[in-house]
């Protein structure tokens, strides 16, 4: 599936510098995890940068998002605080959890986004418990589902699918398929390769190329305004592909899982070489953005090993509300 939809340039300089930026940071925290500075397991995003991009730009800073482990492409793309979220990396106390949740447990409420979780399919009924809420104050607010293909094996996605379809939740359930769970491909774990079928029967459903920011948006879009007009969830199928392996900054490929080939095959569809977007900025405003993406990585590195610790004396706090 392959949309006709034209966008501006100001749009295609978006669409680059938030993907870039997604890319640069990633590149900088493999690099730190392959050096032991970090401890904190980092499930990396580098291949999958269209998707959280396209989705997040397709709706508006007030709508909802919950995101899974492979997270921080989401934080950078829903607009939260690189700072805080190296901060938190590196499980410092100036990071977006205060240092205790680390690379899997990110959060920024101050632009929606409402965390992600390490546990498989674990953002799926909360994520479905505030749609329930738009639905029923009618703020015509949308929530931004992400989950990989390992999620819809979990029984409450199939829970929530009945519940958000019966229930008209305003609820985009985005599926980012790179065929591989932690070195299981889709083929050994599941008997269909289009996820999209599952979701068929219950609600509007698609697959579409996830490396292509301009479909994603296109779709999610189009997933929003039928959610704001009472019109109930939709699926869409990302059909993608994760650089690096499963966690970590290695490849995988002594496990058995994909080939260099395969690798090789999937770089060549390097969401950043979007030609419909590339075609339209000059050489001269790539440089700019890359220098200002690069300052920005540095300063927010900068900022986290400057930062303290946590206290051992706050260790009880925020366990419960007060």
């Amino acid at each position: 599936m392959k949309t006709n939809l034209k966008i501006s340039k100001e749009q295609s300089l978006a669409f680059y510098k938030d993907m870039l930026r997604i890319r640069k940071f990633e590149e900088a925290i493999s690099d730190v995890s392959e050096d032991k500075e970090i401890k904190t397991p980092c499930h990396l995003y580098i291949g999958q940068e269209a998707i959280a991009v396209g989705a997040c730009r397709a709706v508006e800073k007030e709508d909802y998002a919950f995101a899974f482990y492979r997270g921080h492409g989401h934080y950078i793309a829903k607009g939260g605080d690189t700072k805080k979220m190296v901060a938190e990396i590196f499980c410092k106390s100036t990071g977006c959890c205060k240092g205790r949740g680390g690379s899997m447990h990110l959060i920024s409420p101050e632009v929606n986004l409402f965390g992600s979780t390490a546990i498989v399919a674990g953002q799926i009924a909360p994520a479905a418990g505030v749609a329930l809420s738009s639905k029923l104050r009618d703020d015509k607010k949308v929530t931004l589902l992400f989950f990989g293909e390992g999620a819809t094996e979990e029984g409450v996605f199939s829970e929530i699918v009945n519940f958000a379809s019966l229930k008209k939740l305003p609820l985009i359930m985005i599926c980012e398929n790179n065929n591989a769970a932690a070195h299981m491909k889709l083929s050994e774990r599941q008997p269909i390769d289009d996820m999209y079928l599952k979701t068929e029967p219950y609600m509007p459903s698609f697959q579409i190329d996830g490396n292509d920011v301009i479909e994603v948006y296109s779709k999610v879009k189009e997933a929003a305004e039928r959610a704001r007009d009472g019109q109930g969830p939709t699926f869409i199928e990302c059909m993608t592909f994760r650089w690096k392996g499963h966690v970590g900054p290695l490849l995988d490929i002594d496990k058995g899982l994909r080939t260099a080939q395969e690798i090789d095959s999937w770089k060549a569809k390097d969401p950043l070489l979007n030609k419909d977007i590339l075609s339209g900025l000059l050489d001269s405003e790539i440089r700019d953005i890359e220098l200002e993406v690069d300052d920005e990585v540095k300063q927010a590195f900068r900022f986290a090993r400057e930062s303290s610790k946590p206290d051992p004396a706050t260790l009880l706090d925020d366990i419960y509300a007060d």
